[in-house]
């Protein structure tokens, strides 16, 4: 299914998490995991991001971040092409290092944080990195150590963390360890990162009963939050957006919007999937890549494939930072 657009703006909670290509490593020692913190604490220290918990393993991390200055996909382009540019550098190697692009959930603060801090730094200890909660606090390689004091981490913001557990950093950091511990041996916590529903709702057997009572939710894979919280999100993003983004998850599909850029150029759909040159078929593709890729969120290898052209193609027509007259192509689709 053709990938959602990413919500976000300033202020937004954002749960991050990347893996890498075919599940291989992308942490193979020390150097590298302090390259990829030394790249999350630049942002942090620039107020592009509050970080609030991280978690690096073998193959994948998590991060619990809040937008500040920069998008979150800028913030992310520029922590993980600098890594990948690096690690190739250092292990001799070629080619691309993480799986796709990384997975980014919209959050809901007041209802999760406390858990999400939890289940990312246990992280580490479910995967048999460190083996039991005195070896967590005193590892490197997670948020933890730092918000229970044994490792000064300045760029990390424990104290908003602390501030949910209690009024003063020392009752705080008391309660966030107990909070910890409680769940220190239970295993993944599918809710937290499953999608749409089952996410929102706590799991299958919470689904099932609202669907037995006949009640419906509203719900979106992009976001950990309750209705009323993914309603307000998706109700906060621009209106043209908002038109493509259902609560359904679906996108509008690319053939719908090509029919309008025909009718719109007065021209064949085979001129505008066959590459002509003709100035109304060239204006065709280059509005019709614009609101795909910007407005729709479909790739530009994506948009390519459908047109038959070059993704480089496509993405110079959507780079050079001047937006074609694209009408009210959306609302007609």
């Amino acid at each position: 299914m053709p990938r959602l657009a990413r919500l976000d703006a300033p202020g937004v909670l954002h749960h991050v998490m990347g893996r890498g290509i075919e599940r291989s490593d992308i942490f193979l020692s020390d150097e590298d995991r302090n390259d990829f913190i030394t790249r999350l604490a630049t942002l942090a220290q620039q107020g592009d991001l509050d970080v609030y918990a991280w978690a690096l393993l073998s193959n994948h991390f998590h991060l619990l971040v809040k937008t500040r200055n920069r998008p979150l996909s800028s913030s992310m382009r520029k922590v993980l092409t600098g890594y990948v540019v690096n690690f190739n550098r250092r292990h001799r190697r070629y080619g691309h290092l993480f799986q796709n692009r990384y997975k980014s959930i919209v959050c809901q603060e007041d209802s999760y944080l406390k858990e999400l801090v939890r289940y990312i730094h246990l992280n580490l200890l479910r995967a048999g990195i460190v083996k039991d909660l005195k070896e967590l606090s005193q590892s490197p390689w997670s948020g933890h150590s730092a918000l229970t004091g044994k490792v000064k981490r300045p760029w990390q913001d424990t104290a908003y963390v602390l501030s949910y557990f209690g009024e003063h950093p020392r009752q705080g950091r008391s309660n966030y360890l107990a909070y910890v511990r409680k769940e220190a041996r239970l295993g993944r916590k599918p809710e937290l990162v499953g999608g749409g529903l089952v996410r929102s709702l706590g799991g299958w057997s919470e689904v099932i009963a609202f669907r037995k009572r006949g009640e419906k939710q509203v719900a979106d894979h992009r976001i950990l939050g309750d209705s009323d919280f993914v309603q307000e999100v998706v109700s906060d993003l621009d209106d043209l957006i908002k038109k493509n983004l259902r609560l359904s998850g679906q996108r509008k599909d690319i053939a719908a919007l090509a029919e309008e850029v025909c009718k719109k150029y007065d021209i064949s759909a085979g001129e505008l999937e066959t590459g002509g040159r003709r100035h109304a078929v060239v204006k065709a593709r280059e509005v019709l890549s614009w609101v795909a890729v910007r407005d729709l969120g479909y790739s530009g290898a994506e948009v390519a494939r459908y047109l038959g052209v070059t993704t480089s193609c496509i993405n110079r027509s959507i780079s050079s930072g001047k937006k074609p007259d694209v009408g009210n192509l959306i609302e007609k689709l």
